[in-house]
Formats: C-alpha cells, sequence, structure tokens
C-alpha cells in the first residue's frame, strides 16, 4: 500500500552549518567540510530555519515500503556526517599473530602502510588510505594502528582493506587466526558523558 506522504526531521548541531543544494547536501564544523550526492533517492530534503534551531527535513510522496526505507537512509547519512566534522571518526586495529609478528610500517604521511612478515611470509603488503583518512601508530598499545578520519564511509572502508588485505589463504582458519582486526571503534574526540 502506497503512503501519500511521510517525512523525517533531523535537528542539526550547534557548531554545524548545513547546506542543500539539488539534494547535494554540505555540511561544515569544526574538524572540516564533508558533501554527499543524494539524487539518486528520490526525495524531497529541506532546510527548515527555526526559532528552536534548524532542521533537516527529509519528505517522501507516494512511497512504498522500499521507498520509504530511503528516509532513514538518507537522515543516518547526514547524522554521519554531521558527527564526522564535529568528533571525527576513529577504528582501532589489531596485528594479532601466533607464531611470527606482523610490522606494520606507517608512512611519514600518515596516509599507507606497510605490512611485513604475515605468516612469515616475504611479501610485503602496502595499503593505501583513502581520501582524508590517516593511519598512526598507538602510543599505548604495542601492535595496534588508529585509522582516523572524518567520513565514516572512507575510514570503515579503510580499516576493511586493512583486514582484507591479510587474509589467510589456503589453511585451516579455524587453526591460523593471524591478521589485523578492528577492536574498537570510537571518536577522535572524545566526548564527556
Amino acid at each position: 500500500m502506497l503512503t501519500v506522504y511521510k517525512d523525517l526531521d533531523l535537528e542539526i548541531l550547534p557548531d554545524v552549518t548545513v547546506d542543500v543544494d539539488a539534494r547535494v547536501i554540505t555540511v561544515k564544523g569544526p574538524r572540516g567540510e564533508l558533501q554527499k550526492n543524494l539524487r539518486h533517492l528520490a526525495m524531497d530534503i529541506r532546510l527548515i530555519k527555526g526559532p528552536k534551531g534548524d532542521k533537516v527535513k527529509f519528505i517522501v510522496w507516494h512511497g512504498g515500503r522500499k521507498h520509504l526505507a530511503c528516509l532513514r537512509t538518507a537522515l543516518a547519512a547526514v547524522n554521519n556526517m554531521m558527527k564526522g566534522v564535529t568528533i571525527g571518526f576513529q577504528y582501532k586495529m589489531r596485528a594479532v599473530y601466533a607464531h611470527f609478528p606482523i610490522n606494520m610500517i606507517t608512512a611519514s604521511d600518515n596516509k599507507s602502510v606497510e605490512i611485513r612478515n604475515f605468516l612469515g611470509e616475504k611479501r610485503v603488503r602496502n595499503v593505501q588510505m583513502l581520501e582524508g583518512v590517516t593511519i598512526s601508530e598507538d602510543k599505548n598499545q604495542k601492535d595496534q594502528v588508529l585509522v582516523e578520519g572524518n567520513d565514516i564511509n572512507n575510514v570503515s572502508q579503510s580499516a576493511a582493506l586493512l583486514h582484507g588485505i591479510t587474509l589467510v589463504r589456503n589453511k585451516d582458519i579455524r587453526k591460523f587466526l593471524d591478521g589485523i582486526y578492528c577492536t574498537a571503534k570510537t571518536s577522535v574526540v572524545q566526548v564527556e558523558a
């Protein structure tokens, strides 16, 4: 059954500015600027100015169940952009090994990492971080790196590339558990509760 009209509102954070131009959303904050093109979603996106604060309104007209699901997707995407430009995203990636210690060497510009001695192999694995993502060694924990950035899509994909390059092939994965795994997903700026 078609729903005639459905909408969701998203409150804009105090230190963030949002601009909507033909379903291209630009979010500016203390940590930088992010832009996302949502033209592939058939919906209205409006900026509502109000006395209690500004809002972004997402509207779907005559939508079925699958079409209405796009509302929350768009809302979550803009919400993650606002979080990114205020507190950022940080993934903690830990090298786990049984016998051969995995060496992770980060480049001086923090844009790539070199992985050596995985399962004792001579092959050197290189992983380039995506745009706006940095990687650095964790000072508090041995064999751990921090993948940080403002765009959650790029940060999570960079962490996935790091994990995926150290997958064990042609061996029993119940026995060979070596690899680089995500141990925590937090924010760059620590927020007091």
